[in-house]
């Protein structure tokens, strides 16, 4: 089977794409090598005026491409837009600071001068999802190729034309011909090819499941790995938090790319005491949000991305409600064409149904009631995810002190939780290992050298 855009608004397939035969694969794996060999010895100045000058198109490029998210997975056109824009910052975040990341650091020893350098490995094969098209590609590959590396991009298989874009994008900026190209291959192929000899590192965002068959690929071939995983991100509300202030945050962060979002709200910890006045605002924001067609420029939620995406969420929702959760809105099949999911809200959500226990990737939110503090922070901790969490109160300083009771990768206090390039993200647990973004995350996919002169 090939790789197949289809519009999840209404179903139509957009185009057919076959996988590269073996023989395209080997030529792109040289061309790659080829590529990062002369890439690797093109000083910071010019790896940055190539990023900058990818940042500017897209910018210039910003709608385009936001109408190829919302055609191939659903994504409104407002969200695109912020996606690409953030994909710019990236950029330019990384042509200004990887200079400085990477500059080789002193280290005091017994030699007349010995220090650290910090030197790119080679071609990367980046395994990538659909959610975010564009920005998952810019926030590994920005870093990545400041670094000195080369980059092969096996998307999803819902997403060519996002692939095939970003390819245009760097072949159009003059980057460097072979630097960063997409293979179109089936998840066995991606699989040997973290075993080939060109490839020298490995980093995927996807499920659990995934991640695991790509850390055995990775370790059968010891090869360095970054996997950003699965993630149920608890929003703790303290008896005391600002609720307009918190409800507000906890409805974005919670529909924020149709609630596809690894580190969107997932699991809202609420004390018994804010309980009815935090549902009925958080019902009434979620109901008031407009589910359309993704090129509408006012609809707030498209579909989802699949179909199969839209049964599996909500198989969740129904057995959650037979376990004993409470629908408070949504949670029923709109009657129109194409994968959509209205926004629901589940009340009394505990252990044992899959509201609680699996991550739900949709527009569907799970309250959990509990009475103090410290069975707010047992709820937050008892996920097999440790991706993000925040916490809302009007005592900065009492939420840091639970934050660091929190296990997870991020915890953002007062705000809903997001990636930024100044930042390492990524998780603990069952939500994967290795950092992307800030200092952390381009030295990732470096080789740290040692240098001792005597």
């Amino acid at each position: 089977m090939g790789f197949v855009s289809v519009d999840p608004t209404t179903g139509q397939v957009l185009k057919n794409y076959k996988l590269m035969p073996a023989d395209t694969v080997a030529g792109i794996l040289a061309q790659s090598q080829a590529a990062f060999l002369k890439w690797r010895d093109t000083g910071f100045e010019d790896r940055a005026a190539c990023l900058r000058r990818v940042a500017d198109s897209l910018r210039q490029r910003a709608t385009e491409h936001a109408e190829i998210m919302a055609r191939e997975m659903g994504k409104p056109l407002r969200e695109g837009r912020a996606e690409i824009e953030k994909c710019a910052l990236g950029c330019e975040y990384y042509a200004e600071h990887a200079p400085r990341m990477l500059q080789p650091e002193p280290a005091a020893t017994a030699a007349s001068r010995s220090y650290v350098t910090f030197e790119p490995l080679g071609v990367l094969l980046a395994i990538m999802p659909w959610n975010f098209p564009f920005w998952q590609i810019f926030r590994f590959g920005a870093p990545a190729l400041m670094a000195g590396n080369a980059i092969l991009l096996k998307h999803a298989p819902s997403v060519p034309d996002c692939a095939f874009a970003i390819e245009r994008l760097f072949r159009e900026t003059r980057v460097p011909e072979g630097l960063v190209r997409p293979l179109l291959v089936d998840t066995d192929t991606a699989g040997e090819l973290i075993g080939h000899p060109v490839v020298q590192g490995v980093t995927l965002t996807g499920s659990p499941a995934a991640g695991r068959a790509v850390a055995r690929k990775a370790g059968e071939s010891l090869k360095k790995c970054v996997l950003e995983l699965g993630g149920s991100d608890p929003y703790i509300l303290l008896d005391d938090a600002d609720l307009d202030d918190a409800v507000g945050k906890c409805i974005a962060s919670r529909l924020v790319n149709g609630g596809q979002s690894c580190i969107a709200a997932k699991r809202f910890i609420v004390p018994k005491s804010l309980r009815g006045r935090f549902e009925e605002r958080f019902v009434a924001g979620m109901a008031a949000k407009k589910m359309g067609n993704p090129l509408d420029e006012t609809s707030d939620l498209g579909p989802l991305a699949r179909l199969d995406l839209r049964d599996n969420l909500h198989r969740q929702v129904r057995l959650s409600i037979e376990a004993g959760a409470r629908c408070l809105l949504g949670g029923t099949l709109p009657n129109m064409a194409g994968a959509f999911y209205p926004p629901t809200v589940l009340t009394d959500v505990a252990r044992g149904m899959p509201a609680y226990e699996e991550e739900l990737f949709g527009p569907v939110a799970a309250i959990l009631p509990v009475e103090d503090e410290a069975a707010a922070i047992e709820a937050a901790n008892d996920s097999p995810y440790g991706l993000g969490a925040a916490i809302f109160s009007s005592d900065p300083g009492r939420a840091e002190k639970l934050a660091a009771r929190l296990r997870c990768g991020s915890c953002f206090i007062n705000d809903f939780v997001r990636s930024d390039p100044a930042l390492p993200f990524g998780g603990i647990k069952q939500s994967g290992f290795g950092r992307e973004l800030g200092a952390y995350g381009i030295k990732e996919f470096v080789n740290v050298k040692s240098v001792w002169v005597k």
